[in-house]
């Protein structure tokens, strides 16, 4: 069930940067809309129509577990929110997909550790990694490079007490402690499972070297990303290590789940202006920022984007 668990988490950044073999969704930011926060904490971008506001907070992908962040202009603008939406990466496996997400899940499986496999330079870099995190060889039993390089660099972000949890979570229990409503939207993840089955053996390499190289950097780089997110920073909080999300866009059908994730989130925005008064949503920084991105899509549909220096 762990497996299949790391495999599950894998559909929630699906949409994030590729490798050099595919083009990188996120590679080129909307720049004007790279802007130091003025106010305290973290930063926050406003879309507005004639009479309705939307307030944007930028989420890292992933955070120390006991980052602490200045939540004031949060919880002033929880004050008379009429809804918040969450990040849309909730995933689930449909009575639709299962039973072919079980079958993809045994193609996947190994009677022996995925290290066995590789070659003396490339296992001994596995090795140190799997070390670190405090897992057994057998934790890996995979055929697949693709899911060893997801599972591996998610257990080196949870040794190392990282999280992609937050700052959702926390909004999460802040919004329903004041009995606001709040929106999530699931994606379904069993066909992921066929994707990374067939993945060509050279995306696999390239992802499980990918997620090599995040672990091996540690997580000093995901720490001061965070706290310049923390900051309201926002060039700082990008220079976060990516290996999770080059390794995940390895998988066939990445490019079609980026568009899909901002293409929803924009809606779900365009949405909540229709109703008078103001609403808080949460998105991934990059895809919020990038050319095509969350807020590039809003301004083309005739949308005033304001940015956190002008908040």
């Amino acid at each position: 069930m762990r497996f299949a668990r790391a495999l599950a988490l894998a559909a929630v950044l699906l949409a994030a940067p590729a490798t050099a073999q595919t083009p990188d969704p996120d590679a080129v930011l909307v720049e004007e809309l790279v802007v130091t926060a003025r106010l305290p904490g973290p930063a926050w971008w406003r879309v507005s129509d004639a009479d309705s506001v939307v307030y944007v907070l930028g989420a890292p992908s992933v955070m120390p577990k006991s980052l602490a962040w200045d939540q004031s202009v949060l919880t002033r603008r929880l004050e008379g929110a009429n809804r918040v939406i969450l990040p849309f990466n909730q995933v689930s496996v449909s009575l639709l997909t299962a039973p072919g997400a079980a079958i993809n899940l045994l193609r996947l499986r190994s009677k022996t550790p995925y290290e066995a496999t590789l070659a003396p330079a490339l296992k001994a870099r596995f090795v140190a990694v799997r070390t670190r995190s405090g897992k057994p060889p057998e934790r890996y039993a995979t055929k697949n490079g693709l899911a060893a390089g997801l599972i591996l660099v998610d257990d080196y972000r949870q040794a190392s007490q990282l999280t992609a949890a937050d700052p959702a979570k926390t909004i999460r229990r802040l919004a329903k402690a004041r009995k606001i409503k709040t929106e999530e939207k699931s994606y379904d993840v069993g066909g992921l499972l066929g994707q990374v089955v067939r993945t060509p053996p050279a995306a696999q390499l390239a992802c499980l070297d990918d997620a090599l190289d995040e672990a091996e950097a540690g997580p000093s780089a995901a720490r001061r990303a965070a706290q310049a997110w923390a900051d309201g920073d926002v060039r700082g909080a990008l220079a976060a290590e990516r290996g999770f999300e080059k390794c995940l866009a390895s998988a066939p059908g990445a490019l079609a789940l980026d568009r899909r994730f901002k293409a929803d989130q924009a809606a779900a925005i365009a949405k909540a202006l229709k109703t008078p008064g103001h609403a808080i949503v949460v998105v991934p920084l990059r895809p919020l920022l990038a050319q095509g991105g969350v807020l590039d899509q809003l301004q083309s549909q005739g949308f005033e984007v304001k940015t956190p220096g002008e908040d």
